[in-house]
């Protein structure tokens, strides 16, 4: 069934994400701070809104996926923004990597105003969106998450993962997600730099490794990528990359977590940013050593 549908954050992820959706037949309402990266969804049927009040006007059902906590709060607090706009018993569905506390925080604002909340962070590269293969980590109330699951799968989900009614619990889900990947690229570029080094080629040790004990689409797609260098252009960038590093590390002090993986990540990171790397690849993180 069409529904009318709100969509905030056109990045890389974002945009073929909205583009899903129009292709599912909905109506899609489109805004971006960056106006000119709508113009290719206009071309395809969206309806692109000037202001997050225009938009919040027009549709029960808001989709954001922005870069940060700062950057969704700024969106969805104050005079002109999606609380203050949007109708009672419409539903903000959040698919940004975030503190699970800001998911807690923005919900309760929400709900002061009779509207709901789903935590619904995603995972998956561009590529994988184009091809439908997103899975989402949901977390919310129950009638909710019925009545945004199929819209998740009209967005591209070949899995939506229910983690129950704690706003924040799908938030944690990605954090710890997140952090498994970035442990995964470091050990990958570690790999390679060891068989190298030990006068054993790299592309037969991951022809093997990728076939075999870590045959899955990030050990996969990663190992390609860091054997052939090809960190540009970026899916997701080492400065995204290096802010999920530290928003893991600060959930880990809230919930009194030693994360000392995470610590040397982070380090690797923003080795790689201060180098001028910011806008590669995260994979480039193998570089660091």
């Amino acid at each position: 069934m069409s529904t009318s549908i709100g969509f905030i954050g056109l990045g890389s992820l974002g945009a073929p994400i909205a583009l899903n959706l129009i292709e599912s037949g909905h109506a899609v309402y489109v805004y971006n701070r960056t106006a000119s990266k709508a113009t290719a969804l206009a071309s395809r049927g969206a309806k692109v809104c000037t202001s997050v009040a225009e938009l919040a006007r027009q549709c029960k059902i808001v989709f954001t996926i922005v870069s940060d906590d700062v950057a969704l709060k700024s969106i969805t607090e104050g005079a002109e923004g999606l609380i203050a706009h949007l109708a009672q018993g419409s539903i903000h569905v959040s698919m940004s990597t975030i503190l699970p506390q800001t998911a807690t925080n923005l919900a309760t604002l929400h709900r002061q105003q009779q509207q709901d909340y789903l935590s619904a962070p995603v995972f998956g590269r561009p590529d994988a969106a184009a091809a439908r293969k997103l899975n989402f980590a949901i977390s919310g109330a129950e009638p909710t998450r019925q009545k945004i699951e199929p819209l998740l799968k009209d967005a591209g989900a070949t899995g939506v993962w229910n983690f129950g009614k704690d706003i924040p619990a799908a938030n944690t889900v990605k954090l710890c997600g997140n952090f498994v990947i970035a442990a995964a690229l470091e050990a990958i570029g570690e790999s390679i730099q060891l068989a190298k080094k030990s006068g054993v080629d790299p592309q037969q040790l991951w022809a093997m490794l990728s076939q075999t004990l870590f045959n899955s689409p990030v050990y996969v797609n990663y190992s390609n990528i860091i054997l052939q260098q090809k960190f540009e252009p970026a899916a997701f960038t080492a400065k995204l990359g290096l802010k999920d590093m530290n928003l893991v590390l600060q959930q880990g002090i809230e919930v009194n977590q030693s994360m000392p993986l995470a610590s040397l990540l982070q380090k690797n990171l923003y080795q790689l940013v201060d180098s001028g790397n910011g806008e590669k690849d995260w994979s480039a993180v193998s570089l660091a050593n």
